[in-house]
């Protein structure tokens, strides 16, 4: 390794590829397990091959290469691996777009994210990297998916799903923009198909309790699981029905709900528009029939359904209430009931939901108060253009409820649950929001589901011997919908069964099946079988996992789902993916626009006294607020142009710095220039030590004096510091530490001059040496290089963490305020335990003391030992 002329400036462009070539060629960060080290799983979630990085990435990915360097360096067994979560519609679209097959599209921008990647300097184990486009990946999520289901826990049924009528395709709830599908823009409908489906409720329970012991997690995604899987317990209960002639029907009309307190405030009944009785009367009605259509349209969101008018179409038919003898409740068809929760059936309290009083005001039924403050005069309570929903702690009680008034929420679903039961027609019952995993997608790029369908044998497992069940290279783009479908051989087989003609499945799964559990395809990407089950054992759970709130739901729980399917199947043998987690906040920048109000890239904006300038045209520019970055909004900045210009080292700087990791930072382009200085302050002051250091080896001397001391207590107290810091995430503090030891190491040295004593030379060198080692998780090139200058042969990314000295870290003077008749004159640094004659000898004989005395009387001295002095004259 070549020494470096400490004069000279430092050079990113020229160290890092020097330095990551010699990492590579070392294998410093190839991970294998072993006995005689702890295993530390660091993991960040990984990309999209979309073609390039972008500041979340730079990130994210520093993030996680800090606590994998630092880790490694604390005598941890360290994986930290890279992926590529490959399949997705962006690849299709770009096949129909650019004409190009979506695996050539994919694996050209992985090639480029991958040298993008590679140029940051992160600590990775590439040899571990992985696509789930690969076959090799891919055929054992197939397996996998056999075992699933032939454990139970795979099921096919008919399904309401958001339909794309343009694109053929069934679109996620997010994809369903404005009742419109994202790509095509065409109006969603509802459809109803068989799909597959992973029986994640079947785990419901477990997922919510298991909760509780992730005390590592951000307790905001604990909260939104808690929320997603929504538990919550309740009555199940039937009305008997009658029609508009007042005849019962043989029918019943089943509802579920956690308020059955106020059953005495039901006024009407509300079915989803895909209810039974609502599907069979509409053949008999075009007005129901238009209206199930206009509710089709509105897909199946629940944000959506939310925000749309309350609309409804009575049935004619009508509930008898429970519990008042000839009071009936009109039933309608509703909008805003979903098929998918309960029984797709509510009883509508319009008094204490604002739903159901949105409705009942548009159709002018009654609105009946059942639930008030506990010192409310019922006779007093109204409802005007607001329901009354209880806060959490208030004390209520029942009102206008017959039986029930006076009592309290919780005795009044406990009296109406105990009749309900008694009468026949209810019983307790607890439900769960969450619904099973629809994993059915209609596209060529995804993996294959391994079923066959066969006119004769139904449902027939591809033989695993036949895995993987590869995409056809052969497809057409030219045709809407699923080009699977439309393949003139690929679906055609014989059934494994019956050797009969039969077909393939042709959807493919949902790319979260493929995310579901690439973290344990890490611990042996070459296995043969999912996950070996040595290495699985060893590597298993992830220790730290990072990524952006953003899945804080559906990843994480179906990540949570799949691990436990697996450990039932006989894969793994644990039941959480996740030990600790980590939410990064987003990277955003301000935003520009043209005269035009045509969004603009910051690289073409120029800005001086005068304000914001287009770059060529010289246009003024208008400044928009800071937001996150989006391609939409161009406010991006290319990572690669700023490694180009600064360094990987500039860039991983400035995204620990200043900002908490978990709140958004602002990306700005005086914040880089001030990091990039900083690593230009920093090699100077690793060269000045150099300079005036004792040689590598020099022995300790037997005593130091107080400079000397100073620069060892900065040093170590730093070194202690920046660990704990590290260890609790918090970078940016970690980072504060480092800015204010290089300081204090320049004022020494300026203080020392040309020949300080041999005591604060070797000091210099230890300190020095610390302060390399403490920012090398951070700015790992710039840190190898100045290891090199510090006169070290070996790679300071195999070195171990340095321990601080104890006896560095305890104060031992005390700074005293000294006061005369109460007021703070001056001030005494003293050894700790200090005497009170010593303490005030030293207090007496300051000058500021002196001349605040003057003429007076000194009539005593009161000390407080190691806090204050009070002079008392008179």
């Amino acid at each position: 390794m070549t020494k470096t002329n400490a004069m000279d400036r430092y050079n990113p462009r020229d160290a890092e590829p020097r330095w990551q070539k010699v990492w590579d060629e070392e294998g410093s960060f190839a991970a294998s397990e072993s006995a005689d080290k702890p295993k530390y799983y660091v993991l960040e979630m990984f990309p999209y091959p979309s073609g390039r990085i972008h500041m979340g990435h730079v990130r994210n990915y520093t993030m996680g290469d800090v606590i994998a360097r630092y880790k490694r360096a604390r005598g941890f067994n360290v994986l930290h691996p890279m992926g590529w979560d490959a399949f997705g519609m962006p690849a299709e679209n770009a096949a129909i777009e650019r004409g190009v097959h979506p695996r050539d599209w994919t694996y050209e921008n992985i090639a480029t994210m991958r040298r993008q990647l590679k140029s940051m300097g992160l600590s990775l184990d590439w040899e571990r990297e992985l696509a789930t486009c690969d076959p090799a990946y891919y055929r054992h999520e197939q397996e996998m998916f056999l075992d699933f289901l032939k454990a139970g826990l795979v099921e096919r049924k008919v399904s309401t799903v958001n339909w794309d009528p343009v694109d053929n395709t069934v679109l996620a709830n997010e994809q369903v923009i404005d009742g419109r599908g994202w790509r095509s823009g065409a109006l969603v409908e509802k459809r109803e198909l068989a799909q597959w489906f992973l029986k994640i409720t079947d785990y419901a329970d477990e997922l919510l309790s298991a909760l509780d012991g992730l005390d590592r997690w951000p307790e905001k995604v604990r909260l939104m699981q808690k929320n997603w899987i929504g538990r919550s317990e309740g009555m199940r209960f039937s009305f008997a029905l009658r029609d508009a002639g007042g005849t019962a029907l043989d029918e019943r009309l089943t509802v579920y709900t956690t308020r059955h307190d106020t059953i005495f405030g039901a006024t009407f009944c509300a079915l989803s528009a895909d209810h039974p009785i609502v599907k069979r009367l509409a053949e008999e009605s075009a007005e129901l029939a238009a209206f199930r259509r206009e509710c089709a349209a509105l897909g199946t969101s629940e944000e959506t359904i939310e925000r749309a008018e309350k609309k409804g179409v009575p049935l004619g038919l009508y509930a008898d209430h429970p519990f008042r003898e000839g009071v009936r409740i009109p039933v309608y068809a509703a909008n805003f009931v979903l098929m998918g929760y309960g029984e797709g059936a509510i009883f509508g309290c319009p008094g204490h939901d604002q739903r159901d009083l949105d409705f009942a005001r548009k159709y002018g039924l009654p609105v009946i108060p059942v639930v008030a403050p506990k010192d409310a005069d019922p006779a007093s309570v109204e409802i005007a253009d607001e329901a009354y929903v209880e806060h959490e702690g208030e004390t209520v009680q029942l009102i206008n409820s017959d039986f029930l008034d006076g009592m309290s929420v919780a005795e009044a679903k406990e009296e109406i649950a105990t009749r309900m039961e008694a009468m026949g027609i209810g019983e307790r019952t607890v439900n769960f929001r969450l619904r099973d995993w629809g994993v059915s997608r209609q596209r060529y790029w995804g993996c294959p589901i391994p079923v066959i369908r066969c006119p004769a044998c139904g449902v027939v497992p591809v033989p695993k011997a036949e895995l993987p069940v590869t995409l056809p290279d052969d497809v057409t783009f030219d045709k809407p919908g699923n080009p699977l479908d439309h393949h003139p051989t690929w679906k055609h087989v014989s059934c494994p069964s019956c050797g009969g003609a039969a077909e393939r499945e042709t959807d493919t799964f949902d790319t979260f099946v493929d995310s579901a559990w690439y973290f344990a395809r890490f611990c042996s990407p070459h296995s043969d079988r999912p996950v070996d089950a040595q290495a699985g054992a060893y590597w298993m759970p992830v220790d730290q996992y990072i990524g952006g709130v953003e899945h804080a739901i559906l990843h994480l729980l179906y990540s949570r789902f799949f691990i436990r399917a697996m450990s039932r199947t006989g894969h793994l043998a644990i039941d959480e993916p996740f030990a600790g987690l980590f939410t990064q906040g987003m990277v955003c920048h301000e935003t520009y626009r043209d005269a035009g109000g045509r969004w603009l890239y910051p690289s073409e904006v120029v800005k001086d006294e005068t304000g914001a300038h287009h770059a060529e045209t010289g246009e003024p520019v208008t400044v928009g607020s800071v937001e996150s970055m989006s391609k939409s909004k161009r406010n991006t900045v290319d990572p690669e142009a700023i490694i180009a210009e600064f360094g990987a080292d500039t860039a991983r700087w400035f995204m620990l710095s200043d900002t908490p990791p978990e709140r958004d930072i602002e990306w700005t382009e005086a914040g880089a220039e001030g990091a990039y200085r900083f690593t230009q302050r920093f090699w100077r002051v690793v060269g000045d030590i150099v300079r005036h250091a004792v040689p590598v080896g020099t022995p300790a001397p037997e005593a130091f004096g107080d400079p000397a001391l100073k620069a060892r207590r900065a040093a170590h107290r730093a070194l202690d510091a920046v660990g704990a810091d590290i260890e609790g995430l918090r970078f940016n503090r970690a980072i504060a530490r480092i800015y204010e030891l290089a300081n204090t190491l320049l004022s020494i040295l300026q203080e020392a001059g040309d020949a300080p004593a041999d005591d604060l030379r070797w000091a210099l060198r230890e300190a020095g040496e610390l302060l390399v080692r403490m920012a090398n998780p951070m700015i790992p090139h710039l840190t190898e290089e100045c290891w090199t200058l510090l006169g070290h042969e070996g790679l300071l990314a195999a070195a171990s963490w340095p321990e601080a000295d104890p006896a560095l870290l305890v104060d031992d003077t005390v700074t005293i305020a000294v006061q005369v008749n109460g007021k703070r004159r001056d001030e005494i640094t003293v050894a700790k335990g200090a005497s009170q004659a010593d303490i005030e000898a030293l207090a007496m004989a300051l000058d500021n003391v002196r001349r605040a005395i003057g003429d007076k009387a000194v009539r005593k001295v009161i000390v407080v030992p190691d806090r204050i002095v009070n002079v008392v004259a008179a």
